[in-house]
């Protein structure tokens, strides 16, 4: 049986990471690894670097060829990979 004062792990770090505002963060970390996931392989082999300013998330890709093709599964790309996480970080893709 629980006290009223006892809190799990879970809602402890939970706690922590809204009050000091670190949870946007964590959920931005969690969606750039998924990248590989969603993207899948090929794709991830040719991207460079990846990072999200803004709720933009920012994918450099080597090919480009590859980023004019991934230029027209954007919608679906940001849906995916908030869908990955349970979120709504993102709101674009933009490929440079």
């Amino acid at each position: 049986m629980k006290h009223s004062n006892e809190q799990t792990l879970s809602e402890v770090l939970k706690s922590f990471l809204q009050t000091y505002k670190l949870d946007e963060g964590v959920y931005e970390a969690q969606l750039i690894k998924s990248w590989e996931k969603i993207a899948g392989e090929y794709i991830s082999k040719h991207t460079d670097k990846i990072f999200i300013k803004k709720r933009h998330l920012f994918v450099k890709i080597t090919s480009p060829a590859l980023k004019h093709e991934l230029s027209f599964a954007r919608e679906k790309l940001v849906k995916a990979l908030n869908d990955s996480i349970n979120r709504n970080v993102i709101d674009e893709i933009v490929f440079i």
